[in-house]
């Protein structure tokens, strides 16, 4: 079972979906609704912990062509804890246990710079993460009712990299305490360090390390990958479609949308995945699609059907990569990007087709990507999130680890922070014996 959260521009209509999802609020109920939950936020601090010791060493990490193409991303990650998961840990006992995890994850606490060629590095310095200590009027329950998608981002900061990338945190911490009990933990994390599963095994680390369990060897960025690219050819490749340049951006790693974006998220339960497994793959039993594509075809086709006559043709598909991934390694080298076009009218095709072109028609552009960033000397900005219509699979991500004091969230909310107009869509997972 899973759920599916879904950036999309505000006036895109919704189509019509194969089962049940939750009532779309209109704009005076959202704004009745959003406005309650805005103000419930309070009394915020801010302040900056680092590693208990010198563990950076001022050491200089490398950024490869695929950490830069994605360093206008930002993957952001709400963890609601009930009560009484955090009781008696005062803040200076939690920043405590934040000076030990961090000794172990010090490239989180570097800062960038500039070599004298532009390109970007990370100066391994102990600046430290930035925490903001936050309260709210409402209680976790209350909170957790609310139909408004974007309260999440309440809880987590949505600061960006710059203009002064000197002084820039690259991870961002909110701890949330909510009336009655239970607290939420917001953490920010610049996609240059790393893909969704890199920034998972950050956060479980600091549950680890609160446990009294700590890793042998530190977190430590992958290794470039030393690809060959011939800069003679008189024809270069054209930049690859699963990107969007943008820019120049400079020194502020941000960039501003066409379109006003909003999150919305539904529950899928099994028993209607099984279903649409079935209706897409009729008799041929034989063909059974596995989830993740179950719901790319599915989404993909009522947009298509929705936007009348502007029907997304390409599609961006993301996944963890498990040959590539190695246990203690932060990596953007380990996600896959697939390209998926067609030129045929995507609502006019049927869904057993558009499986066939998901499973066996998708081209990984990681090299294609990595040979523009390496061949240009002014590190084009891009946007791959949004740059096309993009499913990012999640289904089997680590949310539900993190266990603090024996006690695991009750609810992860994930959604990933300045993308581009075309909208992503996120598959996540849902706790065991979620049935809400």
């Amino acid at each position: 079972m899973g759920y599916t959260s879904w950036q999309k521009p505000v006036d895109q209509k919704e189509g019509p979906l194969p089962y049940k999802v939750p009532k779309i609020l209109s704009q005076q109920q959202k704004k009745m609704v959003s406005s309650k939950v805005q103000n419930s936020i309070y009394d915020i601090k801010i302040s900056t912990v680092s590693a208990g010791s010198i563990s950076g060493h001022n050491a200089i990490q490398e950024l490869s062509a695929m950490d830069l193409a994605m360093k206008l991303h930002y993957l952001m990650f709400v963890y609601y804890f009930k009560a009484p998961t955090f009781d008696g840990l005062t803040i200076l006992k939690i920043k405590e246990t934040m000076f030990n995890w961090l000794n172990h994850a010090y490239i989180s606490c570097g800062r960038l710079r500039r070599a004298d060629s532009g390109r970007p590095f990370i100066k391994c310095n102990d600046s430290g993460v930035r925490v903001i200590e936050a309260k709210c009027h409402l209680s976790l329950d209350e909170w957790l009712k609310s139909k408004d998608d974007s309260r999440h981002k309440l809880l987590v900061s949505n600061q960006v990299l710059g203009p002064d990338l000197a002084f820039s945190p690259l991870v961002l911490i909110q701890l949330t305490d909510f009336k009655c009990g239970g607290k939420s933990v917001g953490i920010s994390w610049s996609h240059v360090l790393g893909d969704a599963f890199s920034a998972l095994g950050f956060i479980n680390l600091w549950a680890q390390v609160m446990a009294g369990h700590y890793p042998g060897q530190p977190l430590t960025m992958a290794q470039q990958q030393n690809h060959t690219f011939d800069f003679k050819n008189p024809n270069p490749s054209p930049y690859p479609l699963s990107t969007k340049r943008v820019g120049p951006v400079g020194d502020l790693w941000s960039i501003s949308n066409h379109s006003k974006m909003e999150p919305f998220s539904f529950y899928i339960s099994q028993s209607e995945l099984t279903r649409l497994q079935a209706q897409i793959c009729g008799e041929k039993v034989d063909e059974q699609i596995p989830v993740f594509e179950c719901i790319c075809v599915v989404i993909w086709q009522c947009l298509a059907k929705v936007r009348n006559g502007s029907e997304p043709k390409v599609v961006t598909i993301c996944r963890n990569d498990l040959k590539t991934r190695s246990k203690g390694i932060i990596t953007n080298e380990s996600q896959t990007i697939d390209l998926v076009k067609t030129d045929i009218s995507v609502g006019k095709q049927t869904p057993l087709e558009l499986r066939s072109l998901l499973m066996n028609k998708a081209d990984d552009e990681r090299l294609k990507i990595e040979e523009v960033m390496e061949r240009d000397d002014t590190l084009p900005d891009f946007l791959i999130y949004g740059a096309n219509l993009t499913f990012v699979d999640l289904s089997d991500a680590s949310f539900y680890e993190m266990e603090v004091r024996g006690q695991k969230p009750v609810y992860v909310n994930c959604f990933i922070d300045n993308i581009g107009d075309e909208g992503v869509v996120l598959v996540l997972p849902t706790p065991k014996g979620c049935s809400d």
